[in-house]
């Protein structure tokens, strides 16, 4: 089979390698030519773990193309997968501008059968609407070409991404008619040949889907993050609490870690964008907005610690902040806690040294220069009056802590993710706060000061 793939951000790259490690010849599009040319060397835009890898096989064998050329790419293709940006607008809906704009493109362009996949995330709705675009497009040609739309969300998960697309939980595609069914079963058959189960739908389905379980997941995140506040102020551990729920069946042990926050490209844009669909068609998501209120607040929770341990004059203290990125194994700065955590340091007065394995080229883009980005995670704690422990990457999981203590101002560790054991870090004389356990010397106003 021969697909297309339009848009090579991480969801489009990770899309055509996946389907070119199993034999399908793909060419993946993009309008930047020096994205292209640096995909042609194996440069690649993302940092995913064992991407780059699979590109450059999947290159040399010649099953993977990169092209600026639509029009060549759409030629004789069997599906066409739409993978570019959905930005949030300011009101929270999706910008369908570049998928349309791409939808167009194959409307002027496609010369024979072919199934149009959406694959970015897009409201329900949007199907309809792309439909619509090619059919305009090929009607301003003359022309009269028989095509289908279908709709396969993706539900990659950043760090493993490609796990997640070679053995999927479940394959969601809707489809309109019994001839885009073939097609899509044909494409993915060497996955349900590993049992990995594929479910047909109607489009606006499979559109919401995508919706529904990014904010699922969004919700137990704001949820556990609610229940570790007030474990905090209560005096009650939030990781006994997580044991004791975990354990029942209909609520599992995913996503119910404390922290400080959900980040990065899904769910925040996909809460928002669910919360306007609803507003949009007059009903009113009240659990949704609480969510995304929730986590709006959790990010500001590490400040307050800090600022209430230092008695709210934080001016000229030097802060180490270990991880920038939103979540580990991945460069993905969007959304992410940290650029919170340092805009309301950098406001108090703080001096800022971070260390991030792979997203510090990343996080300039937000925050310039404002911080020291260290070279690497000790030469950041030199002289610093406290560490924040923002991303969990395993490289910070078991320092010496000696070594810490000993090139620290302070021996001061704020945890956002629970990462340490309490009663092994006040035995190396740390103080240690964390997330949903009050430390032994630490007020619940330290809590109760996030302003809900």
């Amino acid at each position: 089979m021969k697909i297309a793939v339009i848009g090579t951000g991480y969801v489009g790259l990770v899309t055509g390698t996946c389907f070119a490690e199993v034999g399908i010849d793909v060419t993946c599009i993009d309008i930047d030519q020096r994205k292209i040319d640096n995909l042609r060397q194996g440069i690649l835009p993302i940092y995913e773990p064992g991407l780059e890898e699979m590109v450059t096989r999947n290159v040399q064998k010649g099953r993977l193309i990169f092209s600026t050329d639509l029009a060549e790419a759409v030629q004789d293709c069997d599906a066409a997968f739409i993978a570019v940006g959905t930005p949030p607008g300011e009101d929270g809906s999706a910008d369908l501008k570049y998928v349309l704009a791409v939808a167009r493109g194959i409307g002027e362009h496609l010369s024979d059968y072919c199934v149009i996949v959406t694959k970015s995330t897009v409201p329900v709705g949007t199907a309809a609407k792309v439909q619509a675009e090619i059919e305009r497009a090929i009607s301003r040609r003359g022309a009269a070409i028989e095509f289908d739309v279908a709709s396969n969300p993706e539900f990659l998960k950043e760090g493993a991404a490609i796990d997640d697309f070679l053995k999927p939980d479940r394959i969601v595609v809707g489809i309109a008619s019994d001839r885009a069914e073939e097609v899509m079963r044909r494409l993915y058959k060497p996955f349900l040949l590993n049992g990995h189960p594929i479910i047909f739908m109607d489009i606006p389905s499979a559109e919401m889907t995508k919706y529904a379980a990014n904010a699922m997941l969004a919700t137990k995140i704001s949820f556990m993050n609610d229940v570790a506040n007030l474990c905090e102020i209560m005096g009650a551990d939030v990781n006994m609490v997580r044991r004791g729920i975990g354990s029942d069946a209909r609520i599992g042990t995913k996503f119910i870690y404390p922290g400080i926050g959900y980040g990065g490209s899904c769910f925040p844009k996909d809460v928002k964008a669910l919360i306007k669909t609803a507003q949009d068609n007059g009903y009113d998501m009240q659990v949704l907005r609480a969510v995304e209120n929730v986590n709006e607040q959790q990010k500001q929770v590490l400040f307050n610690k800090v600022s209430h341990h230092f008695g709210g004059d934080l001016r000229g203290l030097k802060i180490a902040i270990w991880g920038l990125s939103f979540k580990p194994k991945t460069d993905d700065m969007r959304e992410a806690p940290s650029l919170v955590i340092v805009e309301k340091l950098l406001g108090a007065g703080c001096i800022v040294s971070a260390y991030d394995p792979v997203a510090m080229p990343e996080a300039r883009h937000s925050l310039g220069d404002s911080i020291t980005y260290a070279k690497d995670p000790f030469a950041a704690l030199i002289d610093a009056d406290a560490l924040l422990i923002v991303t969990e990457w395993p490289e910070f999981r078991a320092p010496n802590f000696e070594v810490v203590g000993r090139l620290m101002k302070q021996k001061v560790i704020f945890d956002g993710r629970n990462i340490y054991d309490v009663k092994e870090l006040e035995e190396e004389g740390f103080l240690y706060h964390c997330i949903g356990i009050r430390s032994r010397h630490e007020e619940p106003a330290a809590v109760a000061s996030t302003g809900r």
